[in-house]
């Protein structure tokens, strides 16, 4: 056989052989490989001590070389050089930033680092070189490591395994809430903010006393991030998201106020600045400004810092101080947006974390922490207990020890004959001994272990002294209490988390300090409606769920008996949906707020200028695309609240006093106070508690004396006072309001008002209105009276309004023909008629429901000029 020729792919080469590989498959599974190792093992901190793989090793470097805040500081090249030996061997110029970072007061929340020297500014000036600079551990850096030598955490070999090193350190406060992290991976980076260390202690025990606090709840003991710079946090809106999500943005601006020069000249004066801005940077953007004419109310600017922040500038004299302000923000640093993402290794995996997860996966760790550190501390006092019950068990049985001793050769004859010694429970217990462990009788006899038979050799003689021999037998009652101290804490959770809770109290109470960033609160924030024109809208939706809105002036005021004009794609047009049509229409203005109320009970609350803004015969957009709805979910009706604002600017839109009065199709009622609806979350409320089979049909908002009309689909009605009707919460289903026929159902409910006519209107399109007074009060729940008589020409009841002579209607046709019509148009009749002809309907086609259209001068609050 042909040796094989050295081009051949079937070659040996010394020992090996060339094998054909996917060049494409082969860098994509060593492209993972290095990003699964920069993600892991260098950009991102793990969740439980805060720190990345470079920081914890230069820590570690740190308590190795006995660097404790109460020793002298050592050469930072010192420390980097045992780092980069032992433990990091990626060169000075990777570990020596990160070590000089941990020790900048204005880069770190709380510095981990105690430096001495030059460690650079924040100006953006470097540090000295390391062999110039010394460092020691902070407080707080060493106790990130405090009881790590009690077996409280795990340790691998290092690189060259000539070590071990922690895979996390103990981190006795929560350090990734308290100086955050900043990190970019492949594919993914981590931007955490810092915290008050106060302020997130707070949140931890608070989480420990109550675990299902929500993350609402949690803002009340860390309101925000805590910028070692200071500052003004703009707003709550990125906090609360970021708080929820994980993710979010928060704007940050340079805290400052307003002087006066001797001259008179105004002045603004900038304390604080935003987090990672680079003050000499700043100053020189300013005076560009200035230069370039940008800024010209400005004369000049000057940067008076010493170890505080102090900017002035110099205004002219008639300059406007909250001009100047405004424009600052605006164009330069001064207003900076730090842009959040909570990303962390948690269980060796890159994971996006909430606050409340956050704080959950540090807890996990604390308690695992204390257990191991309590099970450590027992083993050492049972192994203490072991070497005290021997010296007990020798000074009792002393000359028979001593006999055994003198008689052996050696050493091991004497621990081999002391090892043959036994003794009975009640001997032993008579030696002051407490066995814990039953284990240790053997057939029930007790016998030395090899440790307790090494004590007894290695006894000191002075030890046989009575003064010697009574404080052996103190120690050992103490650490038999040690032991069933430490054993009590193991066998009960609760008390394990209060040590955790007690231990971070203490560094609370020690090291804490107050907040330094300001958190302006949302109504110092500019609000979104000051950018919106307040004008009148007709709000429409179709049966499917498709929602717009349309300016009122779209609808001219037609003649009763008119075609109308079309407010929506009619029915069997091309490209929509022939069983579709207009089933609700609402008229508000573009400040207010919209609350939906579906079938099933529920509440959804938006302003009006969410709805999206349509032409009159667009069909609209689904209502899905605005509301969270349930999938059988269907939205039943619609109730404007004004939008008011109180004295102090705040919204008072919730605060009127006033009542949602519900009804539904059983005929029942409810009313509830509209204050209870002031925080409807995005996903929606429970408004109502529905009963199987029956179904929400309208809500009206009433001030608690009104008097109601419930009217029917087969034409009865029963008029009663709210009064009778006690409010009710959210959650409560109702009292009955009419009682009705089989087959019949309540349609529509009306609030009667003085001065105002009942119209009501069949499917047919005859309709009518009635004098309010010919409806007599009666009392709730009973079968009321009649008011439409039903014949072939009128139809069903579709619904009823409380209108007055200069009102005007809409009337919706199931086509999606919408005629709007005067209300004085319609004579006033008795109860027991038909009325007359409000619409021409073309052939199929049926009146579904009707609507008051609010005139522009009847608007609550006043539309802006």
């Amino acid at each position: 056989m042909p040796e094989s020729s050295p081009s051949s792919p079937d070659a040996p080469l010394q020992g090996g052989r060339i094998e054909r590989v996917n060049v494409a498959e082969e860098m994509k599974n060593c492209f993972l490989d290095y990003s699964m190792s920069v993600i892991i093992s260098r950009a991102l901190p793990d969740v439980r001590d805060g720190l990345k793989p470079s920081q914890r090793r230069i820590l570690y470097s740190m308590h190795e070389l006995g660097l404790a805040p109460n020793r002298k500081h050592l050469k930072c090249a010192k420390i980097v050089g045992e780092t980069m030996g032992n433990y990091h061997p990626h060169g000075d110029q990777a570990i020596y930033p990160t070590l000089v970072h941990m020790a900048q007061a204005w880069a770190m929340r709380e510095p981990l680092v105690d430096g001495q020297g030059n460690f650079g500014s924040i100006e953006g000036d470097p540090p000295a070189a390391m062999r110039y600079t010394e460092a020691r551990l902070s407080p707080l850096g060493a106790l990130l490591m405090q009881d790590m030598e009690k077996d409280t955490v795990d340790f691998v070999p290092n690189y060259d395994e000539t070590r071990k090193e922690p895979v996390v350190f103990p981190a006795a406060f929560p350090n990734l809430l308290v100086n955050g992290s900043t990190g970019i991976a492949v594919g993914m980076a981590t931007n955490i903010p810092p915290h008050n260390l106060k302020e997130a202690i707070d949140a931890v025990c608070a989480l420990i006393e109550r675990p299902d606090l929500s993350i609402e709840e949690l803002l009340s003991y860390i309101p925000g991030p805590d910028f070692p710079t200071g500052g003004v946090i703009v707003g709550t809106s990125g906090i609360r998201e970021y708080f929820a999500t994980g993710k979010g943005s928060i704007r940050i601006r340079g805290r400052l106020h307003i002087e006066e020069s001797k001259t008179g000249r105004p002045l603004v004066i900038v304390d604080d600045i935003p987090f990672n801005v680079n003050r000499a940077m700043l100053v020189s953007r300013i005076g560009e400004l200035i230069t370039n004419k940008v800024l010209t109310d400005v004369t000049d600017v000057r940067d008076e810092s010493d170890e505080n922040t102090r900017i002035v500038l110099e205004l002219k004299k008639e300059a406007d101080p909250r001009v100047v302000v405004n424009n600052l923000y605006r164009l330069s640093a001064l207003e900076s947006v730090f842009a959040v993402n909570m990303l962390a290794i948690d269980g060796g995996r890159p994971r996006t974390l909430n606050l409340k997860e956050l704080i959950e996966c540090y807890l996990r760790h604390r308690r695992e922490v204390v257990v191991r550190r309590t099970r450590f501390d027992l083993k050492k006092a049972e192994e203490r207990a072991e070497i005290l019950e021997a010296y007990l068990i020798a000074l009792a049985n002393l000359d028979d020890f001593l006999e055994v001793i003198r008689n052996s050769e050696n050493r091991a004859e004497a621990k081999i004959r002391l090892r043959g010694y036994e003794f009975t429970k009640e001997q032993v217990e008579h030696f002051g001994i407490v066995i814990r462990n039953p284990a240790r009788l053997h057939n029930g006899r007790y016998r030395l272990s090899d440790a307790q038979v090494d004590a007894i050799l290695d006894l000191r003689l002075y030890q046989l002294t009575g003064l010697e021999r009574r404080s052996i037998g103190e120690e050992y009652n103490q650490w038999r209490e040690k032991i069933r101290e430490l054993s009590e804490l193991l066998g009960s959770e609760q008390k394990i988390m209060q040590v955790v809770k007690e231990e971070l109290q203490a560094i609370r109470e020690k090291h804490g300090d107050a907040r330094r960033s300001e958190i302006m609160e949302e109504e110092e924030e500019v609000s979104l409606e000051d950018y919106i024109t307040n004008e009148c809208v007709i709000i429409t939706m179709s049966h499917e769920g498709l929602i717009k809105r349309t300016s009122l002036t779209n609808y001219r005021s037609q003649r009763r008996g008119g075609r109308g004009v079309t407010g929506m794609v009619p029915q069997g047009m091309e490209g929509t949906d022939s069983r579709d049509f207009v089933e609700h229409l609402f008229t508000a203005a573009t400040h207010d707020y919209l609350v939906f109320f579906t079938t099933e009970g529920r509440a959804h609350a938006v302003r009006v200028y969410e709805v999206p803004d349509m032409g009159r015969a667009t069909r609209g957009r689904s209502i899905a695309n605005l509301l969270e709805l349930q999938p059988q979910e269907k939205v039943a009706a619609m109730v404007r609240i004004p939008f008011r604002r109180d004295d102090g600017g705040e919204d008072a839109s919730w605060r009127s006093g006033g009542y949602l009065f519900f009804s539904t199709a059983s005929g029942l009622v409810k009313k509830t106070a509209l204050e209870e609806f002031r925080n409807i979350r995005r996903g929606g409320i429970m408004a109502l508690g529905i009963e199987p089979g029956d179904r929400l049909i309208d809500v009206k908002l009433t001030q608690g004396s009104d008097e109601v009309v419930l009217v029917t689909r087969q034409g009865m009605s029963i008029r009663f006072s709210e009064k009778e009707v006690r409010p009710m919460g959210r959650q409560a289903r109702g009292v009955r309001g009419i009682e009705l026929e089989e087959g019949d159902e309540v349609v529509s409910v009306v609030v009667a008002s003085s001065g105002a006519t009942l119209l009501v209107a069949g499917e047919n399109g005859l309709g009518k209105r009635t004098r309010f007074d010919e409806y007599r009060c009666q009392a709730r729940g009973g079968k009321g009276i009649i008011t439409m008589r039903r014949t072939e020409n009128t139809g069903e009841v579709v619904g009823a309004l409380s209108v007055c002579e200069e009102d005007e209607i809409m009337l919706i046709t199931q086509n999606g023909l919408l005629v709007r019509i005067r209300v004085q148009e319609i004579p006033v009749v008795g109860r027991n008629t038909q009325g007359v002809r409000l619409i021409r309907l073309a052939e199929g086609d049926r009146l579904v429901a009707l609507a008051r259209v609010y005139p522009e001068d009847d608007r609550e609050p006043e539309l802006p000029a």
